[in-house]
């Protein structure tokens, strides 16, 4: 039986490097499951690789058929954005293990949703200083640079990355992602202990 492999963590902490790195070793085998989100698309993604990049409409569309597992939305400084895991057929735990990005409260979703014996969480951390250098240096990179929210993201961690909600959610495991060939290391092995490896 698969398992969906689920990385939270702060902004900036690495998640998305972890991640295409994580989907890139061969000896994990692991498929990727793409979200939705109605906010821009960013410098350098793609559609159905980054984000399926939709609208509020379609969003809307699919939350009356019944055909979203989790949503999210950030009230943000250029509006609200939404993301959110939809049921598409992309997930077929009887053949395969699947990595995905997420929250804290989108984890506990997608937990629900499968069951808890299918749904591990990978927290990554970071020293706060270290990715405030990050968030800053990618959102330079940005065509029309989005700082303010960059501030509320980086807030809004702090709260939602607390230790009574990490220990609400279940998670006592954490990878800090101070060395990235060290923690993917860490976390290939982690992954491999559940594929029975």
């Amino acid at each position: 039986m698969g398992k969906v492999f689920c990385i939270v963590g702060k902004s900036s902490s690495g998640k998305d490097t972890i991640y295409k790195k994580l989907l890139g070793t061969s000896t994990l085998h692991l498929k990727r499951i793409v979200l939705y989100t109605t906010r821009p698309i960013r410098a350098g993604e793609r559609e159905g690789v980054e984000y399926h990049f939709t609208s509020p409409e379609r969003m809307n569309h699919l939350q009356k058929e019944g055909r979203i597992i989790e949503s999210r939305s950030y009230d943000t400084a250029y509006g609200i954005w939404h993301y959110f895991m939809a049921k598409d057929d992309q997930v077929d735990l009887e053949r395969f293990d699947y990595l995905v990005i997420g929250t804290l409260e989108s984890y506990a979703m997608i937990r629900d949703y499968f069951g808890h014996d299918k749904v591990v969480p990978i927290y990554i951390d970071l020293d706060d200083g270290e990715r405030l250098t990050r968030a800053l240096r990618r959102e330079k990179e940005q065509s029309e640079p989005k700082y303010e929210e960059m501030c509320r993201r980086f807030l809004a961690d702090a709260k939602d990355f607390s230790a009574d909600n990490l220990e609400r959610a279940g998670i006592r495991r954490c990878f800090i992602n101070k060395d990235l060939q060290s923690c993917l290391s860490e976390i290939t092995a982690y992954i491999l202990s559940f594929q029975g490896a």
